[in-house]
């Protein structure tokens, strides 16, 4: 056969249900635990520029950029998250880059000006995180007001209205507590695509503050590892807000999860256990006291690790607790079933980044991919009864 007459590659991110997938950047040292287990992982551009291209071959779709302004819990050095996504918009192709912004040291006016012009670079494959902030001397280190968690989170809630305005409005004015424009008029705007009509607005938290974000401006809301139930609860939350707002197909659900992958069960649970069992214990007992004064903080206590063990905060994001851990087989069967639950897109860390991005889509995401076109994934129920009892405590 001739090269002219090689059958194309199927595309493998073809049907328009699909769930996606997308993987933390390691783009801070210390790799995506606080361990001191050996990982594959670097965090230089280089090593950066490679995962990114492996994980666009094997049918990844998003990857997600940390924000940290300072060194804590391992991660000593930290590249900015927005120029480090666009390095590697120009080494890859397909790939959509998700660049965190923390409001307070980033103002909405720069932060839409820089993604709108990386958009035009990139032809629309930049999104944003906006994170409201956990960690207070981050803030008090570099001169930002310290703001308690309900005003961290309206804080947000502007700056994602004002992002969306600026990009979407010829000339747009705004009055708010804490941003205020009049009449500026954004050039270039972020590039014209039928899809979408801005670049993709994703925000993260679990308290009621955080939900109601989701509901009322975000384009995805990003989710913790959790309990089937917490996760049901979650989404049957945020959705019964979206509706009040008129914004029920506008919001889409992420939910962050570890992958371990070994030919058998065993093999598994015992890399996560020599992950746990590794743990640097001062490093986690301090992002742990950190994050659950935040979490503890919101009005009703619920907020993102206010009720996470220590064996749960060595992965940043309880991880750990999404149980994509096992065969391709089980991590492929527990993905459908977040699918079905309604999540469209899920968010992976590795242990070792050289190995385990390649690992991940020839094994599993190809496999959720087939499992898909014989129908899985859409019926709950079924998923539920298959898989959702490694999910109950």
């Amino acid at each position: 056969m001739t090269e002219a007459q090689e059958t194309p590659k199927t595309d493998i991110n073809a049907a328009p249900d699909r769930v996606k997938f997308a993987y933390w950047v390691p783009n801070v040292s210390g790799g995506l635990v606080i361990s001191k287990i050996p990982q594959r992982t670097q965090w230089d551009l280089k090593s950066n520029v490679r995962y990114a291209q492996t994980a666009e071959n094997v049918g990844f779709e998003y990857a997600l950029s940390q924000i940290r302004f300072m060194a804590g819990y391992g991660a000593d050095n930290q590249h900015e998250p927005v120029s480090f996504s666009q390095a590697l918009l120009h080494s890859t192709e397909k790939l959509i880059l998700i660049a965190a912004l923390l409001p307070g040291p980033w103002n909405p006016a720069v932060a839409a000006k820089q993604i709108a012009s990386i958009d035009n670079y990139s032809e629309g494959r930049i999104a944003v995180n906006v994170v409201s902030g956990w960690f207070k001397q981050e803030f008090t280190s570099i001169g930002q007001w310290w703001l308690d968690h309900a005003e961290r989170y309206r804080r947000s809630n502007e700056f994602i209205r004002c992002l969306k305005g600026i990009w979407t409005q010829d000339q747009f004015s705004f009055s708010g507590d804490f941003y205020q424009f009049h009449d500026y008029p954004l050039r270039p705007k972020p590039l014209p695509r039928t899809d979408r009509p801005h670049p993709e607005i994703f925000q993260g938290g679990n308290s009621h503050d955080a939900r109601e974000n989701a509901a009322t401006v975000s384009d995805y809301y990003f989710m913790n590892g959790n309990t089937l139930e917490g996760i049901q609860t979650q989404i049957a939350d945020v959705r019964q807000r979206a509706e009040r707002e008129g914004r029920l197909d506008k919001v889409k659900f992420a939910v962050n999860g570890f992958v371990i992958v070994r030919e058998t069960e065993e093999e598994a649970i015992r890399v996560l256990q020599e992950i746990q069992g590794k743990a640097d214990l001062e490093a986690v007992g301090a992002f742990g006291d950190a994050v659950k004064s935040a979490g503890a903080s919101t009005q009703n206590s619920i907020g993102m690790w206010a009720n996470s063990k220590v064996s749960d905060l060595v992965q940043y994001n309880d991880g750990f607790k999404t149980k994509l851990i096992g065969t391709p087989a089980q991590v492929a069967d527990r993905i459908l079933l977040l699918k079905s639950l309604g999540v469209s897109i899920v968010l992976t860390a590795f242990l070792h980044y050289e190995d385990d991005i390649e690992q991940f889509g020839t094994q599993v995401l190809s496999l959720v991919r087939k499992l898909e076109g014989e129908g899985r994934g859409k019926d709950a129920e079924y998923e539920i009864r298959l898989t959702g009892d490694i999910y109950r405590e």
